[in-house]
């Protein structure tokens, strides 16, 4: 019997120096999804993704801006999503983190390969011309991956206190699982450095990063809209969980509204990846979730959404590890040893 699987897609910042070459090393024989995407790249004269991923090396100022970064995460992510074994698993809804919002579109449907990569690779490029302010994230979870409520409180508080500055910018960009994602404008990255309690990781500011699902990015929206045509957007064939916990069953909502979504509040609003989650588990009860590549860091937000709920009574990071030891609750694409469990 097939097992019932959640798909999940990545945003950006999962391209970086450990995942170049992924396409080369895991995906030689899906040229179909490489080539129409090196196509809309071709195009409008920009450097492949398949040159980028055969790199000899590395480089931060190349790999990691909007423009290349999220053409490079939506190939490598559609290349894994084809590579699921579908006789083994019955994918029953998808969602996304952020830009992997655009990634499930495709998966879903909605948009089909070629309309997902120009979609994509049109937000990447005007997001590095245009995109304003930055991103930082700060942990709100304890060791065993539970929410501190008294962190969420501070965080709270810390955001109605910024809204009392007027010199200032700063908001909730993504709840993401155990993590809190805040965009901010240049003085309101300055003053949530200063604010925010620090350990050994944390708060850390994201490099080549927007001020993403806030109102920093009004301005983005008319051109959004004008890049993107109504046209590329179809009525899907799996259903589709967005950023508000919203589901989009297939022939069962309104072109223009998953359209003004996708170029309305999808930019402007924040964004939250723990209620997708929370929702898309929920509601179409997965034997196991599938987070495609490429990178590792959205199976532990994951699996943080799902504590919070408790999600078939899952009560911290020690259970979800005790599980995982007798079946495949998570499965990360993005690593070797896990991949395989999706593959035929």
């Amino acid at each position: 019997m097939k097992k019932r699987a959640l798909v999940i897609c990545p945003g950006r910042g999962t391209y970086n120096a450990t995942e170049l070459g992924y396409l080369k090393a895991h995906h030689a024989a899906r040229q179909d999804v490489i080539a129409t995407v090196d196509a809309t790249r071709t195009a409008m004269g920009q450097v492949t993704v398949s040159q980028l991923d055969a790199a000899g090396k590395y480089a931060p100022s190349v790999h990691m801006t909007g423009d290349n970064a999220s053409a490079s995460i939506y190939a490598c992510a559609m290349a894994d999503f084809a590579a699921i074994d579908r006789e083994q698993y019955d994918i029953v809804a998808v969602t996304g983190n952020s830009m992997g919002w655009y990634l499930a579109l495709a998966c879903a449907g909605i948009v089909d390969l070629a309309g997902g990569a120009r979609l994509v690779n049109n937000m990447g490029g005007i997001m590095h011309q245009h995109g304003v302010g930055g991103q930082i994230v700060w942990s709100v979870a304890d060791d065993d991956w539970n929410i501190q409520q008294d962190k969420l409180l501070f965080v709270n508080n810390l955001i109605n206190e910024a809204q009392k500055i007027s010199q200032i910018s700063a908001y909730i960009s993504i709840r993401l699982g155990g993590m809190i994602v805040f965009a901010a404008d240049e003085a309101g990255l300055k003053w949530l450095m200063e604010r925010l309690p620090k350990d050994d990781r944390f708060p850390l500011k994201l490099m080549h990063h927007a001020a993403f699902h806030s109102p920093l990015l009004n301005h983005v929206v008319p051109m959004a809209r004008t890049a993107n045509p109504l046209n590329d957007f179809g009525f899907g064939e799996i259903p589709a969980i967005d950023g508000q916990g919203r589901i989009w069953s297939p022939r069962a909502f309104s072109r223009d509204a998953i359209y003004d979504y996708t170029f309305g509040a999808q930019l402007t609003d924040s964004y939250d990846f723990s209620l997708a989650v929370q929702v898309a588990a929920a509601e179409f009860a997965p034997d196991t979730i599938i987070v495609l590549g490429p990178g590792t860091t959205l199976g532990a937000p994951t699996i943080q959404a799902l504590i919070a709920s408790c999600w078939r009574g899952l009560s911290g990071k020690a259970d979800f590890q005790a599980r995982q030891q007798d079946e495949h609750v998570l499965i990360s694409m993005g690593m070797a040893e896990q991949r395989a469990w999706a593959l035929s």
